[in-house]
């Protein structure tokens, strides 16, 4: 499991240019599965995502996390966080999960989210929309379930 997180004033998902999700501060997150993602898969990114101490103190210090300060989440389905563009031109998706699979795992993901006390917003699985961010940082990070948890 991947997920591009980014801090954020505000971001919104638009399906055929209608706002159909939209925060006010908090986190973006872009979410891809791949294919041996298991639901604990999905809790471990859960806790590590409203964890991550990301957002300053006083000090202008990361070192409150969303749990702490509170915040909202738009979560994203994005399969391309997968892509493989080793070879060619043409980027090669076979590494995303297929569509049922990675949407069950999306929809428990943003479950778990909100079993944790935060307002989640979602894009439409599967749906072209185009994404608006308003980075704060601006602070993006990479988080692969497989790397982190080696």
């Amino acid at each position: 499991m991947r997920v591009l997180l980014q801090r954020c004033y505000e971001a919104s998902v638009s399906v055929e240019e209608e706002v159909i999700s939209e925060i006010a501060g908090g986190l973006c997150l872009l979410v891809g599965f791949t294919h041996d993602d298991t639901p604990e898969t999905v809790e471990y990114m859960a806790k590590k995502v409203v964890g991550l101490r990301i957002f300053e103190d006083e000090s202008k210090k990361m070192n409150i996390s969303l749990a702490e300060r509170g915040g909202a989440i738009l979560s994203v389905s994005q399969f391309t966080l997968y892509a493989d563009v080793s070879k060619g031109k043409r980027p090669s998706f076979t590494k995303s999960a297929p569509g049922e699979k990675a949407e069950r795992l999306y929809d428990l993901f943003n479950t778990k989210l909100s079993e944790a006390g935060f307002i989640v917003e979602t894009g439409v699985f599967g749906a072209f929309m185009d994404v608006k961010i308003i980075n704060h940082g601006p602070i993006t990070m990479m988080l692969d379930s497989a790397e982190m948890r080696k």
